[in-house]
């Protein structure tokens, strides 16, 4: 690609990469368990209140094949929905600025919070979260059924899923809303008193734990109304299926959105890839493993704005898009970067989406948190943080997000294709199986990686 061409092009990457949280499922079995009164019954979604329950075994591969495979595609395409429709918001929030985020870290941290919301402030997240159509307990299976299944799809690949609730003691909160989120998110449950100084230590402490250092702080002070954290981490590392070769990288120019260059270090490959091509954009997808997850890179076409493309993609447009993919032997040139995202608080997103009523200190409802008498609760924020690092091996990813509860008073013609990745893109890292979205982000430029 000449260089005149290139020059035409506004830079803006895109990284895009959805990481949906583990939603483990554990079994409620019988009312002899210790601890479990005779007459208590479980709830429609199989609830013992009070009830511990056992911690899932690890599943092997194939059974997470047939596990991902039983979860509805609607709720599939609801999730890439919500992932799409946040991620344009932050977009308009920070036009021009690099963006990246974890789609289903957002909504596992969410959904916990949304098992405690009742009226209209259930009614308000499920209009923001697409869970139009789905009843609470086929949501918090699906989840459970596809959070378990990314994260044993592939040995070759490192996914840590966490989730967490810390509370205020002596806080009344019903054991129906502990029981659920333990069983379908196999969170932890911590009481922990916040005007403690050491507080924020032991919470951003778990946080780093299940990053593997990626992230170390999303919590500074603790005001003295918060009664509530409901936590969401997790972290990737992949090898890619198709390693690029160390001694091929050297610098190369990669042509910001002003029209001015930035070197960086470029990887370069020629390979066989899933390849995709239009007037308005072209896209590769890039395999980790065992080929069950991938990253696809979304580059814009000629003289189109990455921002233009992003507005585009939508649930029907991903799709036909992905099923368009073909074969091609592709000359591959692509930076080698880390970036980073956040702390950002989403709650101005969130409120774009439609669920603003569960930040009104004075209309919100979760009454399925806390029992009758007790102060009730609002959210006060939704805290987000993302990194990511690309190299000539394969790529490391964490994101975390907290969620702060308050008391309320077509194809081109055979040939070798180029696709050099030296302008704006977009890209996400994606469960082949499901379609489900881990991560996705956008970058102004890339960050350079240090040897």
């Amino acid at each position: 690609m000449k260089t005149a061409k290139l020059r035409l092009i506004t830079t803006i990457l895109i990284v895009a990469v959805l990481i949906l949280t583990p939603l483990l499922l554990t079994n409620c079995t019988s009312k002899e368990q210790e601890g479990i009164a005779e007459e208590e019954a479980p709830d429609e979604e199989g609830i013992v209140p009070g009830k511990e329950e056992t911690p899932e075994e690890e599943i092997t591969p194939e059974e997470s094949d047939s596990l991902v495979s039983s979860v509805d595609s609607n709720f599939i395409s609801s999730n890439t929905e919500f992932g799409f429709n946040i991620f344009k918001e932050l977009a308009l929030e920070d036009k021009g600025k690099n963006i990246f985020i974890s789609p289903l870290s957002i909504l596992s941290a969410l959904t916990m919070t949304y098992n405690g919301a009742e009226g209209g402030t259930a009614s308000a997240m499920e209009e923001a979260l697409k869970f139009n159509g789905f009843d609470s307990s086929s949501i918090n299976k699906n989840f459970s059924s596809l959070i378990k299944g990314i994260k044993s799809a592939d040995t070759d690949i490192e996914i840590e899923i966490a989730n967490s609730i810390w509370y205020r003691p002596g806080y009344d909160v019903r054991e129906e809303f502990i029981e659920k989120n333990k069983k379908y998110f196999d969170s932890e449950v911590s009481e922990i008193d916040f005007s403690s100084p050491d507080a924020p230590r032991t919470i951003n402490s778990w946080i780093e734990e299940k990053t593997k250092g990626k992230i170390d702080k999303m919590i500074d002070r603790i005001p003295p109304d918060v009664v509530m954290y409901l936590i969401n981490a997790i972290y990737f590392k992949g090898d890619w299926t198709y390693p690029f070769d160390e001694n091929l990288t050297g610098d190369g120019n990669f042509y910001l959105e002003d029209g001015t260059t930035k070197e960086v270090p470029m990887m370069k490959q020629k390979k066989e890839f899933s390849y995709y091509a239009e007037d308005s954009l072209s896209a590769i997808k890039l395999p980790y493993g065992k080929e069950k997850m991938s990253m696809y890179i979304i580059l814009p076409g000629k003289g189109i704005n990455i921002d233009t493309v992003v507005e585009s993609l939508d649930v029907d447009k991903w799709n036909s898009i992905k099923e368009s993919f073909a074969t091609r032997e592709v000359s591959l040139t692509m930076p080698k970067y880390k970036m980073e995202y956040g702390i950002k608080s989403l709650k101005d997103a969130l409120t774009s989406l439609g669920m603003g009523i569960a930040f009104d200190s004075e209309l919100a409802d979760f009454s399925g948190i806390c029992k009758p008498g007790e102060t009730p609760c609002f959210i006060s924020d939704v805290l987000h943080k993302a990194v990511i690092e690309v190299n000539e091996k394969g790529s490391e990813a964490a994101a975390a997000t907290v969620v702060e509860m308050r008391a309320t008073a077509a194809m081109p013609a055979e040939e070798i294709v180029e696709f050099k990745v030296d302008r704006p893109f977009f890209f996400m890292i994606i469960d082949e199986r499901t379609g489900s979205i881990l991560f996705m982000g956008k970058v102004m430029e890339p960050g350079v990686v240090e040897p």
